[in-house]
């Protein structure tokens, strides 16, 4: 045993692809026993993604680690039975199977009536759309926000699955106040979670600024759509150097400590952020003025003199090299070999973090179904008859 919050409590997810895995992995971190059952044979489709690791997925490595795989064949009456036999135990049951397919197999809420079980469901959308299958960029694009993501020129997909991301995140919190109420009532709630909604909820700022202004944001790369001068401006050296004016102190301190223009502190054409907005042309031409004069070491000199944050524009190689990250990665081990991973990063004073290997396709199931009373000659049956 260990002092991790969630010890004892046990997780079954039939789960696939991002959103779910997200979930279920921080659970795992927090030290949740997760089982997570897959198809024979290949497992979650997740697994294909790409070969990049090892010959694993890059997705399944980074959404599995610290759980157990039992592979079960669902459409199967004794698939299904054996599941059965772990709900009745477990504490949570987690799934993102395609729109309909739980009730057709009796894994909706609906249909699990065992008293202390947490039921989650994660889906595309909710209802006139429930039926209709959902993944990430389709949502993106639904909820509007591929319209905000790109430059003038052009719409862009953001470069992670951040559909997903939103509805793990949204589904891992909801599991963990399920969890406290059943402990506060003794009454286990259900949690249902759609990639549209969390994604909906992200979109709340231009959802408010089009609806009372009549227009959306503009798409505007690296720049803000109601915040001037913001965005990555090029050096002499060629380097792409990242700030911001978040207000009339910074304003101030920008023109007179960098741009070396103290006159356009209260010039009325700049002294406010709409108004910066509303020359954004003329401001970004002052600034990459004064950025083609000097190298990006020298501009982000003057800017930390200056007191307004500013970062250069890292490559993921450079992030994997960020002085902040070092002494943080942790090895994992992964079928094949071992990864370097970074714990969770929500850190709870004396806890550490569980981080367990990423299991092969059906690595525990016989150690499962052992702990469910089935014999060796049983479990082996069951294999040839492809259950399993």
């Amino acid at each position: 045993m260990t002092d991790r919050p969630l010890e004892g409590v046990t997780v079954v997810s039939v789960e696939q692809a991002v959103a779910a895995p997200f979930a279920t992995r921080q659970l795992a971190d927090l030290g949740a026993r997760v089982v997570k059952v897959e198809r024979p044979g290949g497992g979650d489709f997740a697994r294909r993604y790409d070969t990049t690791v090892h010959g694993q997925s890059s997705y399944f490595v980074w959404l599995n680690r610290s759980k157990e795989s039992l592979t079960l064949d669902l459409k199967s009456p004794r698939g299904r039975e054996i599941l059965h036999r772990l709900l009745a135990d477990a504490d949570v049951f987690v799934q993102n199977l395609a729109p309909g397919a739980a009730a057709r197999l009796g894994l909706d809420k609906r249909s699990l009536t065992y008293e202390k079980l947490i039921t989650c469901t994660i889906s595309g959308y909710s209802e006139p759309w429930a039926d209709r299958k959902a993944y990430d960029l389709l949502v993106q694009c639904q909820t509007g926000l591929v319209s905000l993501t790109g430059t003038p020129e052009g719409a862009a997909r953001v470069g992670v699955s951040v559909a997903d991301i939103a509805a793990g995140m949204y589904a891992y919190s909801g599991i963990l106040t399920a969890l406290y109420t059943r402990a506060m009532t003794g009454k286990a709630r259900s949690v249902d979670v759609t990639l549209f909604d969390a994604l909906g909820e992200w979109m709340g700022q231009p959802a408010y600024y089009t609806r009372y202004s009549g227009t959306q944001p503009p798409r505007v790369g690296t720049q803000h759509a109601t915040i001037s001068p913001y965005g990555a401006y090029t050096a002499r050296d060629g380097k792409d150097v990242l700030f911001s004016i978040q207000n009339e102190r910074e304003w101030a301190a920008l023109c007179e400590q960098f741009l070396n223009r103290p006159e356009l502190v209260d010039d009325p054409r700049y002294a406010t952020g709409s108004a910066r907005v509303e020359r954004r042309d003329e401001v970004n031409r002052i600034v990459a003025q004064r950025f083609a004069d000097i190298d990006s070491a020298e501009v982000m000199a003057l800017l930390d003199e200056a007191g307004i944050a500013n970062a250069g524009v890292n490559s993921v190689s450079d992030f994997l090299d960020h002085p902040v990250l070092a002494g943080r990665w942790q090895d994992v081990g992964i079928p094949g070999g071992v990864v370097t991973a970074l714990p969770p990063p929500a850190r709870l004073d004396g806890i550490t973090a569980r981080m367990d290997p990423v299991p092969d396709v059906g690595e525990h199931t016989a150690d499962i179904l052992g702990t469910l009373g089935y014999s060796a000659g049983e479990i082996q049956r069951l294999r040839e008859e492809k259950i399993i």
